[in-house]
């Protein structure tokens, strides 16, 4: 059996850019059009609102020249009004080619906010779309508060679908406006249109208010429309849109009947990078892209995981480019720490992995973060062992920042007995002792690792601002790690994470 294809059109470039704070530069939307069209592999982008600014005008104009010469034009999808072609003129300027024309979808919206009989709204509909026909533009329709439509003026949105049937539109875009649909409501709803209505190619726009954006869009894919709408991280007005990454997961993995364009493997490292241009993080138990959602916690998990892989599911990590991580603490049992010592290249024999164990789970009680770095440091203490005792020490340092003046470090380091000085200037004091760092290694012609995160907070269950904790993302010979520094100074506490560091490369 055929299996259908449905096409995943991405809105975070325009419904995403709703989100409260967010705004995209004109490079960063390029940026990401790019790595949504090319590495996803998604079918559209929505890229703006048309007539909004002149910033977003530019950013449009960039990422059509580029689809232009990419042969992707058709791709790139602009929202636009019911505005006697003033949106029209906005995209030919732009150079987009196709629109998704904002119309109403319930009478409520039309009675209320047009103040228009629907013969009045279908009227200057058709005006527009016979400009777009003129300018040769592409039209898709958006149903705004179609939902609620359904709900409360089903005879009204029957009368808009046999008008659209008749109009040159590609597309006829549902949105479930106001995040209200349940999964039943969505199936009943999108079942009886797509029966009444065959020919005609219908998208899912699903909102998460309630939480039930996902098992909407399963139901609307079952009900047989043709392509949904979704963002990265689920970023949009309010609680958000239909995730991304979560829909993609599910529709491979449930849905056999559907086939999807989407690259998985992508899914991860472009969630990140729009965390990192909207400042929006995200949380650690996300599905699919969230920190914690490949990690065991529990030693009964990874005793399972090491003789049948009883703890896995089909959600491997290795589809989104990541890895499963083995989390230390108080829950953590043997196999917890083995996994993790055999990722150091490191091995204990049975009395010394207890008494290991046992100090993990001390710290752990204590709200203490314990990374798989810390490992050698507990070993060294737990068994008065130097096989892992320390070769780097930062013996000192100078730290510099004044009014009008670039910020300076000058450091003393101590590497298996023999003294190193430098000093460099940097953006900030961590930066300036970064650079003396790298001057001193540079001279021993020995690489350092690259820092690829920062991250300043109050220790977990600490009530006082007397102390900061430093965690520092390293990435070292395509392996990523993580140390952690204490003290009442930010920058001291960033450099105890990075002695850390030096002593594990």
């Amino acid at each position: 059996m055929e299996k259908r294809r449905i096409e995943i059109m991405d809105t975070t470039l325009r419904d995403g850019e709703q989100t409260s704070g967010v705004s995209f530069t004109a490079p960063e939307k390029l940026t990401l059009a790019k790595l949504l069209l090319e590495e996803l592999q998604v079918d559209r982008i929505e890229v703006a609102s048309a007539r909004v600014s002149e910033g977003e005008f530019e950013s449009v104009r960039q990422i059509t020249a580029w689809a232009e010469s990419a042969g992707r034009i058709a791709q790139v999808e602009v929202l636009t009004f019911v505005d006697g072609g003033a949106s029209l003129e906005w995209m030919q300027k732009s150079g987009a080619v196709v629109q998704n024309l904002l119309t109403k979808g319930s009478l409520n919206h039309l009675t209320y906010q047009l103040r228009k009989t629907p013969q009045q709204h279908f009227k200057d509909i058709s005006g527009v779309l016979a400009q777009a026909v003129k300018q040769g533009v592409t039209s898709n329709v958006y149903l705004e508060d179609w939902s609620n439509g359904m709900r409360n003026s089903p005879e009204y949105v029957f009368e808009f679908l046999d008008f659209l049937g008749t109009q040159p539109v590609a597309r006829i875009l549902l949105p479930d406006t106001l995040g209200v649909l349940t999964p039943g409501e969505t199936f009943a709803f999108l079942d009886q249109i797509v029966k009444r209505y065959p020919a005609l190619h219908f998208d899912f726009h699903g909102h998460n208010d309630y939480d039930l954006s996902v098992a909407n869009v399963m139901e609307a894919v079952r009900a047989g429309v043709r392509g949904l709408h979704l963002t990265v991280n689920g970023m949009g007005e309010r609680a958000g849109n239909a995730p991304l990454a979560s829909v993609v997961a599910v529709l491979n993995d449930f849905m056999p009947e559907v086939q999807i364009g989407v690259n998985e493997s992508s899914l991860y490292k472009v969630s990140k990078l729009v965390s990192a241009f909207t400042g929006i993080g995200i949380p650690a138990n996300k599905p699919i892209v969230g920190d914690n959602v490949f990690t065991q916690t529990a030693g009964i998990h990874a005793d399972g995981d090491n003789k049948k892989n009883l703890y896995f599911n089909d959600l491997m990590p290795e589809r989104f480019g990541r890895k499963r991580k083995y989390a230390l603490g108080k829950t953590s049992g043997k196999a917890n720490i083995q996994k993790n010592l055999q990722e150091l290249g490191l091995t204990l024999n049975e009395e010394d992995l207890q008494k290991v164990t046992a100090r993990i789970i001390e710290l752990g009680d204590k709200k203490e973060k314990v990374t798989r770095e810390d490992l050698p440091y507990i070993i060294s203490d737990v068994l008065g062992s130097d096989s892992h005792a320390q070769k780097v020490f930062i013996r000192s340092y100078v730290l510099t920042h004044a009014k009008g003046l670039q910020p300076s470090t000058t450091v003393a380091l101590e590497i298996e007995g023999a003294l190193y000085e430098a000093h460099a200037q940097g953006d900030g004091q961590f930066d300036a002792f970064m650079n003396a760092l790298r001057k001193v290694y540079k001279g021993l012609k020995a690489p350092l690792p690259l820092l690829t995160d920062y991250a300043v907070r109050i220790p977990p269950g600490s009530h006082s601002d007397a102390l900061c904790e430093t965690l520092i993302t390293w990435r070292f010979n395509d392996r990523e790690f993580i140390t952690r520094g204490l003290d009442s100074d930010q920058t001291v506490s960033a450099i105890k994470a990075t002695e850390k560091m030096l002593n594990l490369c």
